[in-house]
């Protein structure tokens, strides 16, 4: 009878053990989702809403004046073939596109001087878009100077990469300037579905920072690593970028700015950057 007993006590306690965690997790999804519930309606009434219209990126947030379209390029140059690296690039490339004979301007040439050393980066326009950047990559398998510049220059990369971009309708079309300057390329990898988000936000603040002049240029990826966003900025020197940045934060709305797309952002890059003695951006 004692064994009996026992028997039963035991099959009871481990039946109420059983149930009792499940018991418990079953309150703590309940109590989670309740939270999850009103966190999300908390959030309802201060975040904006984004207008999910049915459309393209390039259609909602590109220039409709222009069917210009840029690439980007990042050369990783040998250390030690830097200054020969620029040096052709200066001989060659006015030549090369200085005559007209391409849709293509050269919009800017740098090095970086803060961010990945050893590098070069090169911005381009193709006036008339896909078309025109077809016309120019044929027309250059035709030239035997730039075939001869290509594979002396490919002897000193390490590596490259490029983008084919759209520039941003609220941004500044980039024009030359005169200098001394030096270049802020901030480049920013966002979440997926996010570049409606970060658009609508920016086109209201870019307003608190064109007005100080700094504000070159943004562009967004098409072709190569997507959801990638490119801001360019100029500054006189690193004391002026900071002076410029700080008093940002003096005007209204640039911290709702920041504050409601940081949290599209998943990596954030930025370059210091000096031009080459040809690019149109000084």
């Amino acid at each position: 009878m004692a064994s009996r007993a026992m028997s039963a006590a035991l099959s009871r306690a481990v039946k109420i053990q059983a149930c009792g965690p499940s018991f418990l997790l079953v309150r703590g999804l309940s109590a989670s989702s309740s939270k999850a519930k009103e966190d999300s309606w908390l959030r309802s009434l201060f975040v904006r809403k984004v207008d999910p219209r049915k459309d393209a990126h390039s259609n909602l947030l590109a220039k409709r004046e222009t069917s210009n379209l840029y690439k980007i390029q990042f050369h990783n140059v040998k250390p030690e073939c830097l200054e020969a690296y620029n040096k052709l690039c200066e001989e060659v490339l006015p030549k090369v596109y200085g005559g007209g004979e391409y849709p293509c301007t050269l919009v800017g040439t740098w090095n970086t001087w803060y961010g990945e050393q050893d590098q070069a980066v090169h911005l381009w326009r193709y006036e008339g878009g896909y078309p025109a950047l077809t016309e120019v990559m044929n027309k250059l398998r035709k030239n035997k100077e730039f075939a001869e510049f290509r594979k002396e220059r490919s002897s000193m990369l390490l590596s490259r990469k490029n983008q084919l971009l759209l520039e941003f309708s609220f941004w500044n079309e980039p024009v030359p300037r005169p200098g001394p300057n030096i270049y802020e390329l901030r480049s920013y990898l966002l979440r997926p579905g996010t570049m409606i988000e970060w658009g609508n936000h920016w086109a209201r603040a870019i307003r608190y920072r064109q007005d100080s002049g700094e504000a070159v240029a943004g562009f967004f990826s098409q072709i190569g690593q997507l959801y990638m966003v490119h801001h360019l900025w100029a500054y006189s020197d690193l004391q002026s970028r900071d002076d410029i940045r700080n008093s940002a934060w003096q005007k209204d709305g640039w911290d709702e700015c920041v504050y409601y797309t940081v949290p599209l952002i998943q990596e954030m890059d930025s370059r210091i950057m000096i031009p080459l003695k040809i690019s149109p951006l000084k």
